[in-house]
């Protein structure tokens, strides 16, 4: 008999059988392979959902921030003359501007001398910025009969040693030291043509330099120089330190430098030339195109998602197929859940506008957003300072002596009220008697504690000629101590019919003023030292921790901090804290992505069945392969049976045909 494959002896294709039995055996393969492919699929659906989720997620994180919402623009009539730029909380308007002159930088310059290079003293330099006034500048660039009032900002010293003591050594441990003052060497082409020019690094008036020289005299001849001593400047002024002075909108003002951003909150000004000679207009508008930018970003971003979800969710009555995930429950709760986030209004905003419809921005029957421009640029132009709380995290408070600080995860959206009961202060320390106005070596030293930082410090010895001139003095060499700048502490010394105060730049229980040394009694007589207090009261009724000037809440004000500015205690109205659009989109989308959340969890379970299906995979060829050696043992055992019965037929025929024929 004919046979195929690899035939034996009795004509049994043994391989051929076995493989027909075991695509019989091999079909639940066949049914694993199918979920298999399903799971994948889902799961590449379920790649399409993060992927979209996290571009949505990226784009309205783009748009949590207020200024996204309160943009304003700025343009100035004539660029060449003043440069503008605008901010919140910049009004909008038309502003008027005239410069008279622009702030400039005191600049010095020393006497020539013959090498820079060659020693010229040892010493200390000491640095102090003020005001020089009431003098004569002569042409040789020093004045006669002025006076020098300190800025308070504190003295600056320079070593000048050994190491570094020619004249490019001056200038470098100058321009190293860092303390606001530039140092050059010109060569001027004289008998001695080196000259250290010295430049101060601020503008204005305030800024001017008085140098004092402590070792070799030739140091102090060459770099001692004090405005308001005739016979002791050995430096000649070659700019002069003036302060820009402007009118804006017919206000005459006067600032230290070109760069003004307190004239009108919000705006900067940068003064390039003067005079001017017509007033510029400068003009604030809102910058309706980056809010416009800003709703058509977050449009976007819910369309592309609303698509995305629908891709692989939709049914197709045309061909009557259903994307794989159609009907899942996971997708059909995220449409629900972001369609209800955008259409449910937003509380506590403070301000009338606390839906997207009422910018132009709406459902469409196919349940996508579209953009009503003209219905956002009404909303805009009535209500603009409303729009960003729409869209992000915003905090306001009724009374204007109250900010806003900031909030936490935890804060709750809501309409607090405030009352306080102790208003912050300042730690202090208070004279008890008019300050002596004479500082010797008996009266100079002070060792002052402020906020828990200690430093002492050295007055100049002198006849001061007004309390408001060792007021300058007392202030400029405490904020000039080291120990205290350093740390960000400072003090404001004032006087009062010639008493002393002395005052922590900081609010609370940590802030406090002490004072000994020899020189306290001179100046201060027996002081009294008061520390700040916290400031301390309720928000929404519960009781609010209190530090500095600061107050912040708990329970549903859990993390919600205020400034307190000052003001009466009592009731102080209310604080409102709203969470937008944008702001809680992110968060949903943020905790659909993150680790364990839901998307995690689907994905992790899709997983598992990918991973148990190759478990049954491994289990069942492992079957297969039992089965397929059993069957084909069983097989080549019948064919050798049938090899075996094959042989004894042939014989026994053989016999049969030998037997001998009956007649």
């Amino acid at each position: 008999m004919a046979t195929t494959g690899s035939a034996t002896s009795s004509g049994l294709d043994v391989a051929s059988i076995v493989s027909q039995l075991m695509t019989v055996e091999q079909q639940p393969l066949t049914v694993l392979a199918k979920k298999e492919a399903s799971y994948q699929a889902k799961l590449s659906a379920y790649g399409t959902v993060k992927g979209a989720l996290s571009t949505f997620q990226s784009a309205v994180a783009g748009l949590s921030t207020t200024s996204k919402f309160q943009s304003l623009s700025a343009s100035s009539s004539d660029s060449s003359m003043v440069a503008v730029s605008a901010k919140s909380p910049a009004q909008v308007g038309t502003y008027s501007l005239d410069i008279t002159s622009l702030a400039h930088a005191q600049s010095l310059a020393a006497g020539g001398v013959a090498s820079d290079t060659a020693a010229i003293g040892n010493g200390t330099l000491t640095f102090d910025f003020g005001t020089i006034s009431n003098g004569t500048l002569g042409l040789d660039g020093k004045y006669t009969n002025a006076s020098f009032d300190s800025n308070g900002n504190g003295t600056k010293t320079v070593t000048i040693d050994a190491t570094n003591n020619s004249l490019q050594g001056i200038r470098d441990a100058i321009n190293n030291a860092g303390i606001g003052v530039t140092a050059s060497i010109i060569n001027d082409g004289s008998a001695t043509p080196y000259r250290l020019v010295l430049n101060s690094n601020s503008m204005g008036k305030a800024n001017s330099l008085k140098i004092s020289v402590a070792g070799d005299q030739a140091l102090s001849d060459l770099l001692a120089n004090d405005p308001a001593n005739n016979a002791g400047q050995n430096l000649s002024e070659t700019a002069t330190a003036q302060d820009a002075v402007f009118k804006f909108n017919g206000i005459a003002m006067s600032k230290a430098s070109n760069l003004i951003t307190d004239a009108l909150p919000g705006l900067t000004l940068n003064l390039l030339k003067a005079p001017t000679t017509s007033p510029v207009s400068v003009t604030v508008a809102r910058d309706t195109s980056s809010i416009n930018s800003s709703v058509s970003a977050l449009v976007k971003a819910y369309n592309d998602l609303n698509a995305a979800l629908k891709s692989v969710s939709s049914y197709d009555p045309a061909t009557k197929t259903g994307q794989i995930l159609q009907g899942d429950s996971m997708v059909r709760t995220l449409q629900a859940q972001v369609r209800a986030a955008l259409g449910t209004s937003v509380s506590n905003t403070g301000g009338s506008i606390t839906t997207l419809s009422q910018i132009g921005v709406s459902f469409q029957k196919d349940g996508t957003l579209a953009l009503d421009s003209s219905k956002l640029s009404a909303a805009v132009s009535s209500n603009f300072s409303d729009i960003a709380a729409l869209f992000t995290t915003v905090g306001s408070a009724s009374d204007s002596l109250i900010d806003y600080s900031s909030a936490t995860s935890a804060t709750k959206p809501g309409s607090y009220a405030v009352n306080v009961s102790t208003v912050a202060t300042q730690g202090k320390l208070t004279g008890a008697s008019i300050a002596g106005l004479v500082i010797d070596g008996t009266n100079n030293t002070l060792n002052v504690v402020v906020n828990g930082i200690s430093a002492t410090v050295t007055l100049a010895q002198q006849t001061y000629a007004s309390a408001n001139a060792l007021v300058a003095e007392v202030q400029s060499k405490i904020n000039g101590a080291s120990a205290l700048s350093s740390a960000g502490v400072s003090v404001a010394v004032s006087q009062s019919g010639g008493v002393f105060s002395v005052v922590s730049n900081t609010y609370g229980s940590n802030s406090s003023v002490t004072a000994t040394g020899n020189g306290v009694s001179n100046l201060l007589g027996s002081p009294t030292s008061t520390n700040g207090v916290d400031v301390a009261g309720t928000i929404d009724g519960m009781a609010a921790t209190g530090s500095g000037q600061f107050l912040t809440g708990i329970g549903n004000a859990s993390g919600l901090k205020i400034k307190i500015n000052g003001g009466a205690t009592g009731a102080r109205g209310l604080v409102y804290y709203s969470q937008g659009y944008a702001y809680t989109l992110n968060q949903w989308a943020t905790s659909l992505l993150a680790s364990g959340g839901p998307l995690d969890g689907v994905t992790k379970g899709i997983n598992a069945s990918i991973s148990d299906i190759g478990k049954q995979r491994d289990a069942l060829n492992a079957h297969l392969a039992d089965v397929q050696a059993r069957y084909t043992r069983q097989f080549s055992a019948l064919d050798t049976l049938l090899s075996s019965m094959n042989a004894t037929n042939n014989y026994l025929t053989q016999q049969l045909a030998n037997l001998p024929k009956p007649y």
